[in-house]
């Protein structure tokens, strides 16, 4: 597939970015308009009723900070899934979201893990090392942008800072790293130039022949082709001295 038809924008890559950071307000909005809390929905590890968290506990927050902070990556980070990797961005999402969710629910604390700060960290993991393990240069220059924006989060995969699910954040980080290694994503094929092929011919570059062995530039003779027309004939009419003679 050509550089043209894989990176092309549609209305998704901007539609499920925005529907997303919506369904996160809403919920939060929800939780203000009627006076209840929706924590006790999030991941509670290693109990059968804090399974449910796995798929609810993205779109939960516990402050609006909290809803804030996880706002603007969520969005960019989706944005840039849907337009480099469109064909595998449903299956990075929900499957970002179930192995990581069970992933914490499996080595977090006993505490209610809630945010959608670990669907944030599939994405990075994921959209870094896939750009890494393409070689491919616009996705290696993608996954170089979200070191540069996003770095800093790596250190929040640590308990650096109390109050924050850091099994959640590591959890997410595995995740992204796992998914980039045995998800298979359509990878274009960047345009291959004459000399970069196996058949190229020093001797017969047209633009190499202008050198000669010490490196200078040299005009080459211009041949001109001369086709034959087996129609095209030419008369010669010959007259003698004589009868020029006579006419002057």
């Amino acid at each position: 597939m050509s550089e043209i038809g894989h990176f092309k924008f549609s209305n998704k890559v901007l539609a499920i970015p925005l529907i997303a950071m919506i369904i996160i307000w809403a919920v939060y909005w929800v939780e203000l308009a009627l006076g209840v809390n929706f924590n006790e929905m999030g991941v509670m590890p290693r109990t059968l009723s804090g399974l449910k968290g796995v798929i609810l506990s993205p779109f939960i927050h516990g402050s609006l900070e909290h809803l804030y902070n996880n706002t603007i990556p969520l969005g960019i980070l989706l944005t840039a899934l849907w337009y480099f990797y469109k064909d595998v961005a449903w299956k990075i999402v929900l499957y970002g979201i179930i192995i990581s969710g069970l992933l914490t629910w499996l080595i977090g604390r006993t505490s209610y893990h809630i945010g959608a700060s670990g669907l944030i960290y599939v994405l990075a993991s994921f959209i870094f090392f896939k750009g890494i393990f393409s070689s491919y240069y616009r996705l290696i220059a993608l996954s170089l942008i979200v070191v540069f924006i996003y770095g800093s989060l790596l250190w929040y995969i640590f308990p650096v800072e109390e109050g924050i699910s850091w099994e959640g954040h590591l959890a997410g980080f595995l995740t992204g790293l796992f998914l980039a290694r045995v998800i298979k994503a359509t990878i274009p094929k960047p345009k291959k130039y004459d000399w970069e092929k196996d058949d190229f011919k020093e001797e017969d570059d047209l633009f190499l022949k202008h050198f000669d062995d010490k490196g200078n530039f040299r005009e080459l003779p211009i041949i001109e082709e001369v086709s034959e027309d087996d129609n095209f004939k030419v008369n010669y009419i010959y007259r003698s001295s004589d009868q020029i003679n006579e006419k002057e």
